[in-house]
This record gives structure tokens, sequence and C-alpha cells, in this order.
């Protein structure tokens, strides 16, 4: 019951705009990007929160070390050991089949810059749990966030990354010098 309340605050303060599709009626995979901006995550769980979704989100583990493991474990943050990546995959499926219910917040484009293309992990727990997956957002040139439209992933790699493709070719990021264009390594091979 704070969250919303907190979420409700911080949109009425925020020189962000939330333009937001309604959240989801089941878990989803949201994907979180363009990710350019340590504010990606801020607006991210604003956005959650004010729709009231139940969410975790994949984060460095550096992120939960010391004081901030418990801050950011109540916040929904789940630690990924980047040195074994693709355990993390995994690990996702693992809680989901053992029946825990979650959206799961990720942001393929990984960390901010450096990258030439999107990790493919979000597309193959999609598939693999059967969740959707949701398209969050950030636009620095309309000063807006939320939620865009959520898609079935086909198992057709080319034609789901058309479409994420087609919604992102017009958001920016909060710094747009950083943005990753919405492609995947496997498009031209099975994921």
């Amino acid at each position: 019951m704070l969250r919303p309340l907190v979420a409700r605050a911080f949109w009425s303060l925020s020189r962000w705009r939330l333009s937001t599709a309604p959240a989801p009626e089941r878990p989803t995979v949201l994907v979180g990007a363009p990710h350019t901006s340590n504010w990606d995550f801020v607006l991210m769980l604003g956005i959650t929160w004010r729709l009231d979704m139940d969410i975790r989100w994949l984060g460095k583990q550096s992120l939960f070390s010391g004081w901030r493991g418990p801050l950011m474990r109540a916040l929904g943050g789940i630690p990924v050991d980047r040195s074994n990546a693709g355990r993390v995959v995994d690990e996702v499926l693992e809680r989901v089949r053992s029946g825990e219910v979650f959206g799961l917040v990720v942001t393929p484009d990984g960390t901010r810059g450096g990258h030439t293309h999107w990790k493919s992990g979000f597309y193959r727990i999609a598939r693999e749990s059967g969740m959707p997956v949701t398209l969050g957002y950030v636009d620095r040139t309309t000063m807006t966030t939320g939620l865009g439209p959520t898609l079935e992933m086909t198992g057709d790699v080319t034609a789901d990354m058309d479409r994420i493709r087609a919604f992102y070719a017009d958001k920016a990021g909060a710094r747009p010098d950083l943005r990753v264009e919405p492609r995947l390594r496997e498009e031209t091979r099975d994921v």
C-alpha cells in the first residue's frame, strides 16, 4: 500500500511524465530500454509501483554488497553474477518453475554504454517460461516514460525483434548518446 502512495508523490514532483499503457494482467518480462542512465532504475520502479505491479529486477552483484544488499532485495532485486551470466536465465526459470509468481524487469542493453547488441536473456526467459514481453521505455525527447505494448514472443527471433525495434525506434533514453539499437546477436540463428 505504501508503494503506490510513494509512486503518486514521485510522479507529481517529477519532471518526467508518466504516459503508459495499462499494466499487463499476468506476469511479464518487462524490458527497460533504452538503458542509458542510473535514473532509469528509479523511473522503472516508479512505473511499476504506480501500476501496482509485483516485480523483480536483475542487478549486478556489487549492488547487493554491504548495507545496500537488504535494501536492494527489498526493492525486488536479484543479484547477477556477471562472471557466470549464462546461469542467470536458469536461475530465473527455476524460480518461475517452482511456482514463484512475479514480473521481471530486465535491461537487455546491459550496462550503460560500450555495447553494440542487446543481451538475449530476456528473450530466452520469455520463451522458456511462457511469459510475454512488455516494453518499458524512457524517452528524453518527450520527457515521457511508461509501458508500451505487451507482446508474445513467437520464436521467430528476427520478426519478434523487428516489432521491438519498431516500438523503440523513436525512444532516445535519458542519455541519447548511449542508446543501443535493439538487436540480438542471435537474430541470424536460433536463440
